[in-house]
């Protein structure tokens, strides 16, 4: 696991930090890559059943590496976001989750990412 956590943090800090005007810094668990002073996706282990939102969300006590991200509303209403490995937090309408694991379709993670940074980023980026 510990390994998989390295190698995953690895491939999504070069998926987060290829969009333009992203930074990345440490969250209060994991880490968070941001446009400005908005998160656009977020990354943490989930273990023992902490933090408590994410292993409620996740439905799962861990140890589980996760992924959260912005969705369109539409799209994070949809039963994808509600089918393992992705699940659907509670504490915003525009958040979806997944968890990360050898089977992660990492095209399908950079396509999440860069929506979700199209989301958040401001139109003078998006030209």
């Amino acid at each position: 696991m510990d390994r998989y956590r390295k190698d995953g943090l690895a491939r999504l800090r070069m998926l987060c930090l290829e969009p333009p005007a992203t930074c990345e810094e440490t969250a209060w668990a994991g880490t968070r890559w941001m446009i400005g002073r908005r998160d656009f996706t977020h990354a943490l282990m989930i273990e023992n059943g902490w933090p408590p939102a994410y292993a409620r969300a996740a439905g799962l006590p861990g140890p589980l590496a996760v992924l959260t991200f912005r969705t369109s509303l539409s799209e994070g209403d949809s039963m994808r976001f509600r089918q393992r490995p992705y699940f659907k937090p509670l504490w915003w309408p525009d958040i979806a989750g997944v968890g990360l694991d050898a089977d992660t379709d990492w095209d399908a993670m950079s396509a999440h990412l860069l929506e979700s940074h199209r989301l958040l980023a401001p139109r003078c980026l998006l030209r």
